[in-house]
């Protein structure tokens, strides 16, 4: 998975199609992403304690991998690839090149 945390993403189709958001948390085993603000699903939640209040509350739900695609400053949407120089990889953009 070419992913890292904080990335800024694209999704590319399901209900937020086109819509942007940054990667909050990655589940390489199950493939998944969750990206702020989006995919939101509603959950109903009881209270833990006196403190604190129940009710329906809106939660990010985990997306499909392919569903999204990483974002190049310089031309959008893209693929990611590696280059390798020095003594590591770096990510690049497959269309214009430029580091990630």
């Amino acid at each position: 998975m070419k992913l890292k945390k904080d990335d800024t993403v694209q999704v590319i189709s399901g209900k937020d199609r086109g819509k942007t958001g940054k990667v909050i948390r990655i589940d390489h085993d199950k493939s998944r992403v969750i990206i702020q603000g989006l995919n939101l699903v509603k959950k109903a939640k009881k209270p833990r304690n006196q403190n604190e209040k129940g009710g329906i509350i809106d939660i990010e739900a985990p997306l499909n991998v392919s569903k999204v695609m990483i974002l190049c400053k310089k031309c959008g949407p893209t693929r990611a690839g590696y280059r390798i120089e020095g003594t590591g990889k770096i990510r690049i953009c497959r269309k214009c090149g430029e580091a990630l």
